[in-house]
């Protein structure tokens, strides 16, 4: 139950749930204390401005806040990792004893130390993205978690369906199980739309080094490369990284496609001529139904959240009108997909 007593809601109404237990109860508080919202946010590297995952992230919690009738301003903390990611728990710690609840932490990177920052507060709601934690044992941790290999099958069949020279790439920004993930998706769907394409796959950094996914400039060399050697469209999954694959492909004349956000959107008209899709990944969704849930007292800590193609939690974008005429073979592996008939593999 919440700890919250007159948290308000967008229309002004005051939560009646939460009316009667002004001192909290166990597992997690369920809102802010003293009656306000107030959301801290832990980013994975990069940090706001990647155009990508931070980016949905911090987009989904002002949304929340906004429709709570909290002040984006003054209700939000945001904090990044330094350059190694070597103060991650200092971060939480800072949020939590500063009366942040909840604590969104943005990334996988929070997850061997999530728990038992949880622990020490007890009180305080908890939410990591893209990591589980129905075995870590805290009642007021959330796992937002997402089927990436769906979202990027149906990446590999647009690239497959698009593709002239039968050649694509995959640019990673970890070489970590989650990102294999969209590397396994991603050519699982291209090799379903052509047995014999070609699909190069470079990594940015190897397991443990987060420098992959704010190096846009090994991003660019690494997909510079794919071209040369005959792809024509490029899939990335390295966040901030992913600029530097756009600018290889605009200096190719080639496409790209860009990951969790859609990043059409963002791009310049330079980029916006070469950015084919996005795989959406929505975490923007995702953090804004978990605060909402918070502040309503519905949330069931221990527990993930998935977000898959039948919640619409991945996907792809349409901006730019490039897949256009394949949209009715991107249905059909889809319900596939959703109807079980396609099972997506989650390592390459």
């Amino acid at each position: 139950m919440t700890k919250t007593a007159a948290l308000l809601l967008a229309g002004g109404l005051a939560l009646s749930a939460c009316a009667s237990d002004e001192d909290g109860g166990d597992g997690g508080s369920g809102g802010a204390s003293d009656g306000d919202l107030k959301v801290g946010v832990a980013y994975d590297t990069g940090g706001r401005g990647d155009k990508s995952f931070n980016d949905s992230a911090i987009a989904g919690v002002e949304a929340a806040v906004q429709e709570l009738g909290g002040d984006v301003e003054e209700d939000i903390e945001e904090l990044s990792p330094n350059d190694d990611g070597s103060n991650r728990e200092e971060l939480l710690t800072q949020l939590a004893e500063n009366g942040y609840n909840p604590v969104i932490a943005v990334g996988f990177a929070y997850g061997d130390i999530i728990a038992d920052i949880a622990s020490d507060y007890p009180e305080t709601d908890f939410a990591i993205v893209d990591t589980s934690v129905e075995d870590m044992g805290e009642d007021n941790l959330t796992g937002l978690v997402f089927a990436e290999e769906e979202g990027s099958f149906l990446a590999g069949v647009a690239a497959a369906s698009k593709s002239v020279t039968g050649h694509i790439g995959f640019v990673g920004g970890q070489e970590s199980p989650l990102i294999k993930k969209f590397e396994a998706g991603f050519k699982a769907g291209a090799k379903a739309v052509d047995p014999d394409i070609i699909v190069d796959t470079t990594y940015l950094s190897p397991a443990g080094d987060p420098s992959g996914f704010g190096d846009p400039e090994g991003g660019k060399v690494a997909a510079q490369s794919m071209y040369q050697s005959g792809a024509d469209i490029v899939f990335h999954a390295a966040g901030g990284s992913g600029e530097g694959v756009f600018e290889a492909a605009v200096e190719a004349g080639q496409r790209a496609i860009g990951v969790d956000s859609d990043q059409y959107l963002s791009a310049s008209p330079e980029q916006q001529a070469v950015i084919m899709t996005s795989m959406l990944k929505r975490v923007d969704n995702a953090v804004e139904a978990y605060i909402t849930d918070v502040a309503e007292g519905d949330v069931e800590g221990g527990t993930d959240i998935l977000n898959d193609l039948s919640t619409e939690g991945v996907g792809l974008s349409e901006s730019g009108g490039y897949i256009d005429d394949i949209q009715d073979v991107l249905e059909d592996f889809r319900q596939q997909i959703i109807d079980g008939d396609i099972e997506v593999p989650t390592t390459p």
